[in-house]
């Protein structure tokens, strides 16, 4: 059967880098258990159990080398991942063989995987978030002063700028980023904690010593690069730790969402649009359309990501006592197709964050064209400088932007409230003074300030202290 007779994952396919692809591959996965089997025999030498040097180079020789075709054959006979493997470690491995997973449970190896593996994703979701919010700063920094029209609730409201709104999208990432550290930060490893979690089995090797059942777990949590162990647990670790981890990624599929949200419709707008090719197609029937079909399917992979989130919340919610095996099929699933999810929507980020594109005059022009509006309330306060009544010419702005408003929208006609205001002289102001007020920057508060404060006081630091993360392109197959 050839590779076009099978499913094959999108997000393998289409979606997630190589190196998300990589971290939860079966050879890093079977790997790592040997990475784990190694590291407990070499805790079990060091604390005077009878496992003798030659016996852990023979382990360390084979680690990387796995003969699959024996550990699947044996699977199928036994019906038993780990022992299966334990089995085709040990045709490799003859003088280690009787000392394989020595005092351990299939979850030794499982479950610290699993926490290895989440603590390398959240490391490279970690550099790819820090490449995001530099590419953005960059962004925020060039476009700090350009005015254009702010929106709540989708209608024009007082004006921001270019630079200031990239700031809003940066701050989410950053708080994402947190979120993050703080989940890795706070993982440990199960260590070897055995069947039910109380380590008898290690406490009947070491013959009854209980410090050597506390330092075989140091020992191993050391080897492996970790501070520690979770102090105590079932057969397996808690379930809440994938729910923090999943929880770490749904935030960043929410902050990519919403970024994706506010592209697509300033694409829309034809103010700032996502990178298009010289050869991409955008409808394969309307030959001119430019569909921001990167940030469709940020949005699209960040709906499934977000939905993922139920998964770790229903596991860790229904687990029974020690250990039930009801959590395996799903946590196959939630956790690696969580990653891979969230690298893909991160990889497409990261592309169109480094090639977004800015017109300028149609910014203007649509500021234009809502700023008369925008401006009425300091053409109030001259006016009454000026000798008005403050509540008669409040109420006939009023009259005159619904007049305004109805002729755009009813005839097509150009905004005319300027022309009304100038025609009236209750408000003492002329048509050439009024336009002269028609400046954007004017109206945009303390949006350059705020951007080269937000910047300078919080973005900065936070790259000066990941300086050595590396600089990355987006990885995207189509």
């Amino acid at each position: 059967m050839s590779e076009y007779d099978s499913y094959s994952s999108p997000l393998s396919g289409r979606y997630a880098s190589k190196e998300m692809q990589r971290l939860f591959s079966q050879n890093h996965k079977f790997r790592t258990w040997r990475r784990l089997w190694v590291a407990l025999a070499e805790a079990e030498n060091e604390l005077g159990l009878p496992i003798s040097r030659e016996q852990i180079e023979e382990l360390r020789a084979h680690q990387d080398d796995i003969n699959y075709a024996d550990a699947e054959r044996r699977e199928k006979e036994v019906r038993h991942d780990v022992m299966s493997h334990v089995y085709a470690y040990g045709l490799q491995c003859p003088k280690a063989k009787g000392i394989i997973h020595l005092g351990a449970t299939s979850c030794y190896v499982g479950d610290n995987t699993d926490l290895i593996i989440l603590k390398e994703g959240l490391s490279l979701l970690r550099e790819k978030l820090l490449n995001i919010i530099r590419e953005l700063s960059v962004f925020a920094e060039k476009y700090k002063s350009l005015p254009t029209l702010a929106f709540t609730h989708f209608q024009p409201a007082q004006p921001t700028t270019v630079g200031k709104r990239a700031c809003l999208w940066i701050q989410d990432l950053v708080m994402d980023l947190s979120d993050l550290d703080y989940a890795s930060s706070s993982l440990l490893l199960l260590g070897s904690k055995g069947t039910t979690g109380t380590q008898a089995s290690f406490l009947e090797l070491f013959s009854g010593d209980h410090e050597k059942c506390r330092e075989l777990d140091r020992l191993i949590a050391k080897k492996m690069g970790f501070p520690g162990t979770y102090p105590v647990s079932g057969q397996t670790y808690s379930r809440k730790v994938d729910f923090r981890v999943l929880s770490v990624l749904s935030a960043i599929a929410q902050s990519a969402h919403k970024f994706s949200n506010d592209l697509r419709l300033l694409q829309h707008l034809k103010e700032v649009e996502e990178p298009f090719e010289k050869h991409q197609i955008g409808s394969s029937a309307m030959a001119y359309k430019r569909n921001p079909m990167r940030s469709e399917r940020m949005a699209s992979l960040s709906d499934f990501l977000i939905s993922n989130l139920l998964n770790p919340m229903q596991v860790a919610s229904t687990q029974w006592f020690e250990r039930t095996l009801d959590d395996s099929a799903n946590r196959r699933l939630s956790i690696s197709e969580g990653f891979l999810a969230a690298d893909g929507i991160l990889e497409l980020y990261l592309n169109v964050a480094s090639g977004l594109v800015v017109y300028p005059s149609m910014i203007r022009k649509h500021l234009m064209e809502e700023l008369p509006f925008m401006a009425t309330e300091n053409i109030l306060m001259d006016s009454v400088k000026a000798g008005g009544d403050r509540q008669l010419l409040h109420e006939k702005i009023r009259n005159y932007s619904m007049e305004a408003g109805k002729g755009i929208k009813e005839r097509g006609e150009k905004n005319g409230l300027l022309s009304m205001i100038a025609g009236d002289p209750d408000f003492h102001m002329g048509i050439e003074e009024l336009e002269s007020r028609m400046q954007p920057e004017n109206f945009v508060g303390r949006a350059p300030e705020q951007v080269d404060e937000f910047l300078e006081e919080h973005i900065r630091p936070l790259l000066s202290q990941n300086r050595d993360v590396a600089r990355r392109e987006a990885e995207i197959s189509v």
